[in-house]
C-alpha cells in the first residue's frame, strides 16, 4: 500500500540509492508514477507492505517501509532491487554503484570518488563541516533530521 513519503513514521526503514548524476525535472515527473505504483504493489509473502518511494534532492531514489505493519522479506528486498535496476535502465543512470560520495558544496551536490576523498580533504575542498549525504542512514526519522550531516559526525569522522 502506497503512503506519501512524508507520512512514513520516523521508525520506517529506508534504502537510499544515489544517482550518478542529478535527475532532470522531466525524469522525475516520468518516474514518480512508477515509484508510487511500485510502493502500492510491493508485497512480502503475499502481504501488502506500507511503503513509499521518492526522489530527494534530484539525486537520490529513496524507498521507505513501515515495518510496524509488515517487514520486508528477502524476496521483497530482491524485488525492490530489481525495480531500482529498471529505473537505472529506463533513465540511463547508475543507482547501485557505491564508489561515489555525495557532499553539499556551495548548495550544490558534488560527487567525490572514494579514492579521491583524502585528497579532497587535503586540498580543503571538503572539511569536517561539509554536509555529507550518509546513505547508510536506515530510518526515516534520521533521514529527515540528519541527512545531510556534517561529514565529521558520520562514518567519515576518521578522515578529519
Amino acid at each position: 500500500m502506497f503512503v506519501p513519503f512524508s507520512e512514513l513514521p520516523p521508525s520506517a526503514r529506508v534504502w537510499i540509492y544515489q544517482a550518478s548524476r542529478p535527475f532532470a525535472a522531466s525524469e522525475i515527473a516520468q518516474v514518480e508514477p512508477e515509484l508510487q505504483r511500485f510502493a502500492a504493489e510491493w508485497t512480502s509473502h503475499g502481504r501488502n507492505l506500507e511503503a513509499s518511494a521518492a526522489i530527494l534532492h534530484h539525486q537520490f531514489l529513496v524507498i521507505g517501509l513501515n515495518e510496524a505493519v509488515a517487514d520486508a522479506s528477502g524476496c521483497s528486498i530482491d524485488a525492490s532491487v530489481r525495480f531500482v535496476r529498471l529505473v537505472e535502465e529506463r533513465l540511463g543512470v547508475q543507482l547501485l554503484e557505491k564508489s561515489q560520495l555525495a557532499f553539499l558544496v556551495d548548495n550544490q551536490i558534488q560527487l567525490v570518488d572514494r579514492r579521491q576523498l583524502r585528497q579532497a580533504i587535503a586540498d580543503g575542498h571538503l572539511t569536517a563541516q561539509t554536509p555529507y549525504f550518509d546513505n547508510t542512514v536506515a530510518e526515516h526519522g534520521k533521514l529527515r533530521q540528519t541527512w545531510p550531516a556534517p561529514a565529521a559526525t558520520t562514518w567519515l569522522a576518521k578522515y578529519f
